[in-house]
């Protein structure tokens, strides 16, 4: 069992920016992705951003050049900077956790999702 905790989320101006941490608890493997979703009203849950134990990432086109994604492996925590913000970004952020296990398949681990609203 793996629990995420979302944090950071807010109301902020446009261009301005947020920071959003996620810190993960429980049966953690050491391979595994994390990475942030959002999710609007009558849109399906789309990925944002992702980085795996290897420090590798990968972004959403719509994001990319604004928002930068991180972890601390020894904190088990994701960051995600947010700058540059616009009306679109509003949305429920959610933290995810891919546990990559050799014989198995993959399992999926969710936050509870933190409020992101971009308005003046």
């Amino acid at each position: 069992q793996v629990q995420l905790v979302e944090s950071g989320g807010g109301l902020v101006q446009p261009g301005g920016s947020l920071r959003l941490s996620c810190a993960a608890s429980g049966s953690i493997f050491s391979n595994n992705d994390m990475g942030w979703y959002r999710q609007t009203p009558g849109k399906q849950r789309e990925l944002v951003a992702v980085i795996t134990s290897g420090g590798s990432t990968r972004y959403a086109d719509s994001v990319k050049g604004r928002f930068t994604i991180s972890r601390d492996n020894a904190k088990n925590t994701v960051y995600l900077q947010m700058n540059s913000l616009n009306s679109e970004d509003t949305a429920v952020y959610y933290c995810n956790l891919k546990s990559i296990v050799a014989g198995t398949q993959p399992d999926d681990y969710w936050g509870q999702g933190t409020q992101v609203t971009v308005s003046s």
